[in-house]
C-alpha cells in the first residue's frame, strides 16, 4: 500500500510542480510582454506553493529523507535502537494527528464557517487549507504503518535505510 500511495504522492507533486512552473512562466510573460500581469497568477502560486510545500513534507517523511539528528542511537544497542525507532515514530504521528490533522481541520472549518475566499481567483480558503490536513494523515501514515509492521527502520548518517535487526543480519552475513 506504502508504493501505491507514494507513487501517485510522487504524480500528484510532479503535476503540481508542472502547473506552478508554468503559472509563473505565464504571470511573466504577461507582465513584461504584455504590460500588465494576470491578477490570478501571483495567487495561484502562492496556494500551489502551499501544497507543494505540504505535500512534499509528508512525501519526504515517507521517503526517509527528512532531516534527522542522530546522535543517540548509534550509542545504542540494536534492541534499544528498535524500541527508540518506534518511539520516535509514534512520537511524529501523535505531532502530526494532533498539529497538522486536527489543528487543520479546525482551520479548514473556521474558514469555510467564515466563507472566507481568494482575492484574486475567489476560491474557498477551506480548500487552500485543506493541505494540511492531507498532508498529515500522510504523515501518521507513513509514521505508524512501520511500527506496526515490525519493520521499523532507522537512518545511518548517510540517509541509507538500515532495518534494526536486518541490518545487523545483513552486516553478519557479510563479513
Amino acid at each position: 500500500m506504502k508504493q501505491t500511495i507514494d507513487k501517485y504522492l510522487a504524480y500528484l507533486l510532479i503535476f503540481l510542480m508542472a502547473v506552478i512552473t508554468l503559472d509563473v512562466l505565464w504571470g511573466v510573460f504577461t507582465r513584461y510582454a504584455l504590460g500588465s500581469q494576470a491578477g490570478w497568477t501571483e495567487e495561484l502560486a502562492r496556494y500551489l506553493l502551499i501544497w507543494i510545500g505540504m505535500l512534499g513534507a509528508a512525501y519526504a517523511s515517507g521517503q526517509k529523507m527528512h532531516l534527522a539528528i542522530d546522535l543517540l542511537s548509534p550509542k545504542l544497542s540494536p534492541k534499544a535502537q528498535a524500541r527508540l525507532a518506534v518511539f520516535i515514530h509514534l512520537l511524529v504521528a501523535g505531532f502530526a494527528l494532533t498539529a497538522m490533522v486536527v489543528g487543520g481541520l479546525r482551520l479548514m472549518y473556521i474558514t469555510h464557517t467564515l466563507g472566507q475566499a481568494s482575492a484574486a481567483m475567489r476560491i474557498p480558503l477551506a480548500l487552500v487549507y485543506a493541505a494540511i490536513p492531507m498532508a498529515g494523515l500522510l504523515v501518521v501514515l507513513y509514521s505508524v504503518a512501520p511500527a506496526t509492521e515490525g519493520k521499523v527502520s532507522r537512518s545511518s548518517r548517510y540517509g541509507k535505510e538500515q532495518n534494526s535487526a536486518a541490518g545487523a543480519a545483513a552486516g553478519n552475513k557479510a563479513s
